[in-house]
């Protein structure tokens, strides 16, 4: 594989599906397929999306088992969109202008997550920092535009890159800040309701719906950038918040 940015849980319980970078940094000129869905014993079972991306992102699998993926970046008339696939790779839905960078209501500027809410509203986190958006958007369950929110700076309710999303059992939404070093929660209307910055400086956001237990994959690239934190994957509880154990990167 290339860089593995995304993975996600198929609906089976067991398999996984996997957004990876076509062999490489990026699927530019690649006609690599970058989804793949691997079984329990490692084996690649379907792939898809061979000649559709610029720079894999974001990967959600929902509970209809359609997956979503996101082009975190544009070329000539590729990228900068959000798709739905089928779970056999039919293209079902599209958002975003291919190729077209903006942050007007169908438009995205490097958009980094997809997360589809039990009612079928579609939330996108659009932005990666430097001159890209610092969003969220929210569309309906058939990608009628209904709002955004968010800006760049390190208030509530601002974002540096909005990296990772996730959603609990009671609907709240949850927000990876990375370089905010920060997780900020939300309403589904857009409403601030807390930060966290226990979990240090989030990549990835996985809440687990059985132990309703919180999961971060946590990047610190510069000990400037989050000092004080140790690489490593948090667990803690997504009702308060509490960490309550890391898995060390022994890598470094």
């Amino acid at each position: 594989m290339g860089q593995t940015i995304s993975v996600d849980i198929d609906r089976d319980g067991k398999s996984i599906w996997v957004f990876e970078r076509c062999g490489g940094t990026s699927c530019d000129a690649s006609d690599v397929a970058p989804i793949l869905k691997i079984d329990p014993s490692g084996n690649v079972t379907r792939s898809f999306g061979a000649g559709m991306f610029v720079f894999p992102h974001g990967l959600h699998v929902d509970r209809d088992g359609n997956v979503w993926a996101t082009d975190g970046r544009g070329k000539g008339a590729k990228g900068q969109q959000v798709f739905k696939f089928s779970p056999d790779g039919k293209v079902l839905m599209t958002l975003g202008k291919a190729g077209v960078t903006g942050d007007g209501p169908d438009t995205f500027n490097s958009p980094s997550d997809v997360l589809v809410a039990p009612n079928g509203d579609i939330f996108v986190a659009d932005g990666h920092g430097g001159d890209t958006n610092a969003r969220i958007v929210k569309f309906s369950k058939d990608g009628t535009f209904i709002k955004a929110w968010g800006r760049k700076g390190s208030g509530p309710g601002e974002f540096n890159v909005p990296h990772r999303l996730a959603m609990d059992s009671s609907g709240r939404l949850f927000v990876g800040d990375r370089s905010n070093n920060r997780i900020q929660i939300f309403d589904q209307d857009g409403k601030f309701l807390v930060e966290w910055k226990q979990f240090g400086r989030p990549s990835g956001v996985y809440i687990d719906a059985g132990r309703h237990h919180l999961c971060r994959r946590f990047r610190n690239p510069t000990r400037r950038s989050n000092p004080g934190f140790r690489r490593g994957l948090r667990i803690g509880s997504a009702k308060d918040g509490k960490v309550a154990a890391l898995i060390p990167d022994r890598s470094r």
